[in-house]
């Protein structure tokens, strides 16, 4: 079959085939297997390869809704434009933690790419107990050169806005403005969680100190346009293994504030450490990795830079980097808060099997997250973190409040 470019249409496994036939990725003749591995709440994804040869391929192509809802949300294609561009952008900056984008079609609303299959998803790996030493200081070193190199600190005011520009992206960022910051703390029907959790959500909805700092949180991220972030960097997102770490999925990215990404990243570590408490020295190890190597990264980029004179002025750069980290704690709570009780969940907690511990581990979630939200201010260092994690955590095992 010949395929059709013009006229977008859902592909299938055998048009995904007759695509990269087309597109000579495989000869005519070559048998292709094919496999549609997608498991997000957005996407077609499928898997290509022969198997005389090593050749693989992934293809991601975007539908016209929300796959995890259906034809009833529908959604722009043109978020298919803004992962391909946002990827060829931090492929500037850092090209060995993104994967190669091939061939992108904005008609058909898809991106052909390196295949990253030699890699465990993080999240999947973290839960099995895999070991990422690299894990942190690789994201780390990746947040340091994207927020500072896209940012008003990199680029040239004209430069700036025309990015922000392109990087438009309202329709994905009302799913966050929503989903993140105004659904989990109201009682609204895209919430989702277990009965035994309603007395501690109810409870919730009603605290408007919480509330309010959410509010301050939401007003950021609506109005502080830093710097282009992924906007959805989550352990989910990240492709590792012991010596390697892509990073993939930013069709949320937009120019949004400098410590949204560090947040949700964050947020993520501690659930893995809430499933897996005998690893949270480890976890810890993570976020103390990702901020001393994008504290270390942005500050010297910050000092190479001759032309901005306010980059010269004392306490400025001290600022900066507080600001982010304070910011990022607060959406790292705002983040722990929805994915417990709002729409899309974590298997972090999710997959926990025994009922009641399940229950136990999601009420320290929403703990942990409502203290993060109305505390950032106080914890000032990754060890302030650790330990009011630990304090916050009553069912921590003795042996992990050793560490």
């Amino acid at each position: 079959m010949t395929f059709q470019f013009d006229v977008y249409k859902p592909l299938t496994e055998e048009s995904a085939i007759s695509l990269l036939k087309e597109l000579h990725f495989f000869a005519k003749n070559e048998h292709v297997t094919c496999r549609e591995i997608g498991d997000g709440n957005l996407n077609l994804v499928f898997q290509m390869s022969t198997h005389t040869s090593t050749k693989k391929w992934i293809v991601k192509q975007a539908l016209p809704y929300a796959k995890v809802v259906g034809e009833s949300w529908p959604l722009t294609l043109k978020r298919a434009k803004i992962e391909s561009d946002a990827l060829l952008q931090f492929a500037k900056f850092t090209p060995h933690l993104v994967p190669e984008v091939l061939y992108r079609n904005e008609t058909l609303a898809l991106t052909i790419m390196e295949d990253l299959s030699h890699l465990s998803i993080a999240r999947t790996g973290l839960i099995k107990g895999e070991s990422y030493p690299n894990l942190g200081k690789d994201i780390g070193t990746f947040l340091a050169h994207i927020l500072f190199k896209t940012s008003d600190l990199g680029l040239s005011p004209t430069e700036k806005k025309e990015k922000a520009q392109q990087f438009s992206n309202p329709e994905l960022c009302k799913i966050t403005e929503d989903l993140v910051f105004t659904d989990p703390f109201f009682d609204h029907d895209t919430n989702d969680f277990e009965p035994e959790l309603s007395e501690k959500v109810e409870q919730l909805w009603k605290e408007d100190e919480l509330k309010l700092e959410v509010a301050k949180l939401k007003r950021l991220f609506l109005t502080n346009g830093d710097a282009l972030i992924h906007g959805d960097l989550h352990t989910g997102s990240i492709f590792a293994s012991e010596h390697e770490t892509k990073i993939i999925d930013p069709e949320f990215a937009f120019y949004g504030p400098f410590g949204f990404d560090l947040g949700h990243f964050i947020a993520n570590l501690l659930f893995n450490a809430l499933r897996r408490p005998q690893a949270q020295t480890e976890l810890f190890g993570f976020i103390h990795d990702t901020w001393e190597t994008f504290s270390s990264v942005f500050t010297s980029l910050w000092k190479e830079d001759k032309n901005n004179p306010f980059l010269q002025v004392n306490g400025y750069l001290d600022y900066t980097l507080q600001t982010i980290w304070q910011d990022a704690l607060g959406f790292a709570g705002c983040e722990m808060i929805r994915r417990t009780i709002g729409l899309a969940h974590v298997a972090d907690l999710d997959t926990i099997e025994e009922s009641e511990l399940r229950i136990r581990t999601k009420e320290t979630a929403l703990d942990i997250g409502k203290s993060l939200v109305l505390n950032r201010v106080e914890i000032k260092t990754v060890q302030d973190l650790h330990d009011f994690y630990i304090e916050n955590n009553e069912f921590l095992g003795n042996n992990a409040r050793t560490v």
